[in-house]
Formats: C-alpha cells, structure tokens, sequence
C-alpha cells in the first residue's frame, strides 16, 4: 500500500501535515519533509524489506527563500525506532523537537 508507512508516521508527530504525498512540518525558519519510497528492485527475495523514508530539511532565507540543506534516508522495520531516530535527527540537525511546534 502506498504512503502506509507515512499515514504510520503521522500518528507520532501531531504537528505534521500530511499532503498526500508527503509529511511536512513548517515554521517561519524550517520545512522538513518526509517522503516514503518503495524499493523498486524486484529481483530482491521475499519483497518484505520496508519502505525507504526520505527525510529532507530546508531552511528559510531572509528574504522567504527555502534551501535544501540536510537530507537522510531512513530504513527500519520498527515503526516506533523508525520515528525516534527521524526525531532525533532532526532535533540533532536542526534543534527542534517533531512532537512540538518547530521554532
């Protein structure tokens, strides 16, 4: 199913909006954006690795400019290691915490 993992996601971050195709925090210095991607690589056995999170941070520009910065790939099977490591990445990267409104 696609996007499963993101609608997962967005239980464990509640500032988070989901576009449909992406989870997106915001605020008037950062955009941080989670996409999901499935391994397109059929040749692989069994077919039951988890889906690939792309996490990208961008950061606003004085005159409202946003630059790509950071970006990380994310692959682990436990939803909840899944959304502690993305949470601590980010709060490493940027110094906001996900659960909360990002500063």
């Amino acid at each position: 199913m696609e996007m499963e993992t993101l609608k997962l996601l967005r239980d464990y971050f509640p500032t988070a909006v989901f576009t449909g195709k992406c989870l997106v925090f915001i605020s008037e210095e950062w955009r941080v954006e989670l996409t999901e991607h499935k391994d397109s690589d059929f040749s692989k056995a069994g077919g039951d690795e988890p889906s690939v999170i792309r996490l990208r941070i961008f950061k606003r520009t004085l005159d409202g400019e946003l630059i790509g910065g950071h970006y990380e790939d994310f692959q682990l099977a436990s939803l909840g290691e899944l959304a502690e490591q993305i949470e601590k990445y980010v709060q490493m990267a940027i110094g906001a915490n996900l659960r909360e409104n990002i500063e």
